[in-house]
């Protein structure tokens, strides 16, 4: 009698372990175009680096302090190089800088007149910390100018400053009496209205003086 037959054991299939493992070469680069690409360096155009060449000139003229020729520079750097816009941002950045340092500044009053002037402006304007400045540099060089020393009070009592207003009123009176008589009506004083020092400093009757100059009206008494 013939013996029964025994199943033939099947193959295995391969494991993952054992699985054939693809190369990470050529194959993923030709799977994968764009990692092809990122590993090239981006090429620059040749006006970039021309472009650059002027900046650093601009730069150069303005370490100088030649502000004009390098706002020329920077200016050439956008008319000539329109498409490096990645350096325009720091192209206006120093042309800004240039421009307003190339910019005319007006100057500052010189002579006792020109402050005084300058200060009855910056009165009428309401710029009554610039008045004072300009005030300050008058009664410096003369002392006894009551013209400044009275607009100086107007410029206090505008800033709710009593104290220092009637100082200055009070030396401007003795000065020149004549003053009494104006910051009698005068409205720029009118903070001071309510000040006890500021009424006995009006109490006195005023003595014409005629050959002193009256104070530049202001702009209530204008």
């Amino acid at each position: 009698m013939a013996k029964p037959r025994r199943p033939q054991p099947r193959p295995s299939r391969p494991s993952a372990s054992q699985s054939p493992v693809r190369s990470s070469g050529s194959a993923a680069t030709a799977n994968n175009p764009s990692t092809a690409r990122s590993t090239q360096t981006p090429k620059r155009r040749s006006t970039y680096f021309e472009a650059v060449a002027l900046y650093e000139r601009g730069l150069e003229a303005l370490q100088r302090h030649d502000y004009r020729q390098a706002a020329d520079l920077f200016q050439s750097v956008l008319r000539q190089y329109p498409e490096e816009k990645e350096l325009h941002e720091r192209v206006r950045l120093y042309l800004n800088i240039c421009q307003r340092q190339a910019a005319p500044r007006e100057s500052s009053p010189q002579t006792v007149d020109e402050r005084l002037y300058a200060a009855t402006l910056a009165i009428n304007g309401g710029q009554y910390d610039q008045a004072i400045s300009h005030l300050r540099l008058v009664r410096d060089e003369d002392p006894d100018n009551d013209h400044a020393l009275y607009m100086l009070a107007v410029a206090h009592a505008q800033r709710n400053e009593p104290a220092e207003a009637v100082a200055h009123l009070e030396r401007a009176i003795a000065l020149n009496p004549e003053n009494r008589g104006l910051a009698r009506n005068d409205p720029d004083l009118e903070p001071l209205r309510e000040d006890d020092a500021f009424r006995i400093a009006l109490e006195a009757p005023t003595v014409p003086r005629p050959e002193r100059r009256r104070p530049l009206k202001t702009k209530s008494g204008r």
